[in-house]
């Protein structure tokens, strides 16, 4: 059984990540979608209510499940034994970093956990959560960058700040 994983902040989920998503759960049998918690950053959403909108956005995708993670990706999979991370990449200039990662990842976990890149689709390749968030802050349309949900949610954050 093909099992990877897809690690990321998600704050807020964008339809550029459920397009990675979707692919990837095409190519691999189980897709496991992981929030990061990281304590250096400091999120709209708490992992808790990025879990719940991840699990509500790919309830129709019957392989794919989602789970959260605090520390290194490396050792997420090893507990999991997953071997495999998919990544995104928008442009060249995630390339660089997502390549820098990768082959970390791949030393950190002794070469047992590799990384699938797939490139976003042409129509989701300027989104970012940061500007979806920026939008939003603005009172500016989301509509073509997130679920119907998660705009919601994202605007009820703002209003309640």
């Amino acid at each position: 059984m093909k099992r990877a994983v897809y690690p990321g902040s998600f704050d807020p989920m964008t339809y550029g990540h459920l397009d990675i998503i979707n692919r990837a759960s095409e190519i691999f049998d189980v897709l496991i979608v992981s929030v990061l918690n990281n304590n250096q950053k400091t999120p709209l959403f708490s992992v808790e209510e990025r879990v719940k909108i991840l699990r509500e956005a790919t309830r129709h995708l019957s392989n794919v499940k989602v789970d959260s993670f605090s520390g290194l990706l490396t050792n997420y999979a090893a507990e999991n034994d997953l071997h495999v991370a998919v990544r995104g990449l928008r442009a060249i200039t995630d390339f660089e970093y997502e390549l820098q990662l990768a082959q970390t990842n791949r030393l950190l976990s002794g070469g047992k956990l590799d990384t699938v890149f797939l490139t976003t689709s042409l129509e989701y390749a300027y989104l970012s959560s940061s500007s979806v968030k920026e939008i939003a802050s603005f009172g500016g349309d989301i509509s073509k960058a997130v679920p119907d949900f998660v705009a919601e949610q994202i605007f009820e954050k703002y209003r309640s700040r």
